[in-house]
C-alpha cells in the first residue's frame, strides 16, 4: 500500500509542479518549517523579514503588533511548496525560523515574545498585549535601538494578553486604534464624525439650556408675578435642549449607516 501511495504521489507531483516539495540540505537551512511561496510587494525582501496581509496583497509588516501577520521570509527552508509563479518568496508560518529584529524595545532574551514593529519587515520584543509571531530561542543584545540582527524564533502567531494595568490598557487601546485606522480608514473617519456630532450636540444643548435658564431666573427675580409664565418658558427650553441632543444622535446614527 505504501509503495502504491508513493508512486501515486510521484506522478501527482510531476503533473502538478506547484505542489512539489523541495528539500534543502540541513547545513544550509535557515528555518525548520514548511514554506509557501508568495508574491510580496515591496523592496529589500530578504531572509527574516516579517510578512503581513493587506488589501492589495502580501507586504512587509509595518505596524506594531500587526494582527494580519502571516509568517517570515526564509530563503533556505527545510521544505518548500514551490510555486509556478515568478517573483515569489518562501514564507514560513510555523516551526523555527530566523527573524530580523531590532533593539526598539530593548534586548531580547531567550523565551521572550517577538512581535512586529513600524520598521518594515523587522520585529521587536513584545512588551504589551497584542499579536506576536512567536518566542525567541536565543538572545539578542543590541547596542542601540536601531541595531538589527537575526534571531531564531519559534513561530506561533497568536494574541498575547499581558498583565493588565491602567498604563498597558491605555496603550492597548492606542495600538488597536492605530491598527483600525490603518486597516479601515473610512470606517474610522465615520466613527470620528459621528462622535464629533454627538459631542457638539450635547455641548450646544447644555449651553442653550444654561443661557435660557439664567435669563429665566433673572426674569423671575425682576417680576415675581410672571413667574408661572417664566417657568413654562424654562420647561419649553428644556424640551428644545432635548430635541437638539436627539437630533445630534440621529445625525450620528445616519453617518454610521452610510
Amino acid at each position: 500500500m505504501l509503495v502504491v501511495f508513493s508512486l501515486f504521489w510521484t506522478i501527482f507531483v510531476q503533473i502538478h509542479p506547484a505542489f512539489a516539495q523541495t528539500p534543502v540540505s540541513s547545513n544550509n537551512t535557515s528555518s525548520l518549517g514548511i514554506a509557501t511561496y508568495l508574491s510580496i510587494k515591496g523592496d529589500n525582501i530578504t531572509t527574516g523579514r516579517i510578512v503581513s496581509f493587506a488589501n492589495n496583497g502580501y507586504i512587509l509588516s509595518k505596524i506594531a503588533y500587526d494582527p494580519l501577520t502571516i509568517g517570515v521570509v526564509t530563503q533556505n527552508p527545510a521544505v518548500a511548496i514551490v510555486a509556478t509563479e515568478s517573483a515569489t518568496y518562501p514564507v514560513v508560518s510555523y516551526g523555527d525560523a530566523y527573524v530580523l529584529v531590532s533593539g526598539e524595545n530593548g534586548a531580547i532574551k531567550k523565551n521572550d515574545l517577538v512581535t512586529t514593529s513600524t520598521t518594515p519587515g523587522v520585529g521587536m520584543k513584545a512588551i504589551h498585549s497584542g499579536y506576536v509571531i512567536g518566542s525567541a530561542l536565543e538572545d539578542f543584545s543590541p547596542k542601540s535601538k536601531s541595531d538589527i540582527g537575526l534571531v531564531l524564533v519559534s513561530l506561533n502567531i497568536h494574541y498575547f494578553a499581558n498583565r493588565i494595568t491602567v498604563q498597558t490598557s491605555l496603550l492597548d487601546i492606542f495600538n488597536l486604534s492605530a491598527e483600525a485606522t490603518y486597516e479601515q480608514p473610512t470606517t474610522v473617519f465615520k466613527y470620528f464624525i459621528a462622535a464629533l456630532v454627538v459631542v457638539l450636540s450635547f455641548a450646544f444643548g447644555f449651553w442653550f439650556f444654561g443661557q435660557t435658564a439664567n435669563r429665566g431666573i433673572e426674569a423671575i427675580g425682576r417680576n415675581p408675578l410672571a413667574s408661572r409664565m417664566i417657568q413654562l418658558g424654562i420647561v419649553l427650553n428644556v424640551v428644545i435642549t432635548v430635541v437638539i441632543i436627539a437630533a445630534g444622535l440621529v445625525v450620528a446614527f445616519f453617518v454610521l449607516r452610510f
